[in-house]
């Protein structure tokens, strides 16, 4: 058996490919790079389940599910 016959090539099946490293998708590991700006959320209007203010949140409540304001959810969370 000569050098090269013995010898394994680093193609996609291995390790994901030359352009994504350990990632696959030619990204690599995510390290925190900068996030990507998809422009304004969009706010849904809700009532915080401790306090009862008003308030807006990025994501549609869900019935029988908590919603918190800010404050409260900062003290919920112990920021």
């Amino acid at each position: 058996m000569g050098f090269d016959e013995g010898r394994r090539e680093f193609g996609s099946r291995d390790f994901g490919g030359r352009s994504g490293g350990f990632g696959g998708r030619g990204g690599g590991f995510n390290r925190g790079g900068p996030r990507r700006d998809f422009g304004p959320r969009e706010m849904h209007k809700a009532k915080c389940s401790d306090c009862g203010q008003d308030c807006e949140v990025p994501f549609k409540p869900t019935e029988g599910k908590p919603v918190y304001c800010r404050d409260c959810y900062k003290k919920k969370k112990g920021f």
